[in-house]
């Protein structure tokens, strides 16, 4: 199968360029480096990848000239990293979209999306939140532009599979808590630890839902999920465990949240009636393979969707 992944040097990206290449498929990956790591793809022999953006109609373009053209476009490619940066947001989350979409109705190729939590706003009333529920996706500008996408996707008649998500972790994760709680545990710096719960799983799980849809399972929307949800204090634990704290190092908690929601949990019925789904990683697994990325790849800013911290 000839496949296009957007943002195929990411977290999720690389991860689905690895199970399509170890499966024989033609894979054509595009990033421009802006959060993803060209190491990424070391384990994917074989893909053609390019480094390019996606807000430049051109260089999608040119990806499949004198060629058939894809035939699945997984397109995570996404920017996130600064909450102020509403030009560049928009240009890839929404221009870079369009992009993409129009590329898809040239060749008739399905596309496959991925969505943030954060679409249905900063605390939804409905827990767990139901695929029908209202987007409102304020405040963060990520969230807004990844919206806008979706709702271009869903009026351009294409043939589509959206995957709201729950927070994605494990190796390659380059935003939220635990690339910034390795980060300072291993400089010796004091964390904020938010009294909030988040619903975290695996990356190498949603890979392997996403080949599914690859090779033309469900359509529409989706949530994925566990369902359930965990403390961020309790994440930090399991984080200090495996970084071989024999004492919990201290920490501070923030008087209020900022602004961050409590906790959004997301209903996945739908797609463990859609998809099989695997059995989801275990959070002290997953932060274990994630501790072992970065004790080999590193981190070197703290980011997340809702601002970003500090970057060098």
């Amino acid at each position: 199968m000839r496949v296009l992944v957007t943002g195929g040097a990411g977290q999720v990206g690389s991860h689905v360029v690895e199970q399509l290449i170890a499966r024989g498929d033609q894979v054509v990956a595009i990033d421009n480096l802006a959060t993803g790591r060209a190491v990424h793809l070391d384990n994917a022999p074989g893909v053609d990848f390019r480094i390019e953006s996606i807000a430049k109609r051109e260089s999608l373009t040119n990806l499949w000239a004198n060629s058939a053209g894809p035939e699945v476009i997984v397109h995570t490619a996404a920017s996130y990293s600064d909450s102020n940066a509403w030009e560049e947001d928009t240009e890839t989350n929404v221009l870079g979209t369009l992009n993409v979409i129009r590329l898809a109705r040239e060749f008739g190729a399905r596309l496959i999306y991925f969505q943030t939590a954060l679409c249905y706003g900063s605390a939804p009333k409905a827990q767990p939140v139901p695929l029908d529920y209202p987007r409102q996706p304020a405040p963060s500008s990520y969230a807004i532009s990844k919206t806008a996408g979706e709702f271009y996707i869903e009026q351009s008649g294409i043939d589509f599979v959206t995957f709201r998500l729950a927070n994605i972790v494990g190796p390659r994760n380059l935003s939220g808590p635990l690339p910034i709680f390795y980060k300072r545990l291993s400089d010796g710096i004091r964390c904020t630890i938010a009294d909030a719960r988040r619903d975290f799983v695996d990356v190498r799980d949603l890979a392997k839902v996403v080949i599914q849809a690859v090779d033309g399972r469900g359509n529409g929307a989706y949530h994925f999920a566990s369902g359930g949800d965990v403390a961020i204090l309790d994440l930090y634990k399991d984080v200090a465990r495996s970084l071989g704290f024999e004492k919990l190092p201290e920490y501070d908690v923030p008087s209020t949240t900022g602004g961050n929601p409590a906790t959004i949990l997301l209903d996945p019925a739908r797609t463990y009636q859609d998809f099989e789904m695997p059995k989801l990683s275990s959070i002290s697994d997953t932060v274990d393979a994630a501790m072992a990325y970065y004790r080999e790849f590193g981190v070197t800013r703290e980011v997340t969707h809702m601002k970003t911290l500090k970057s060098n």
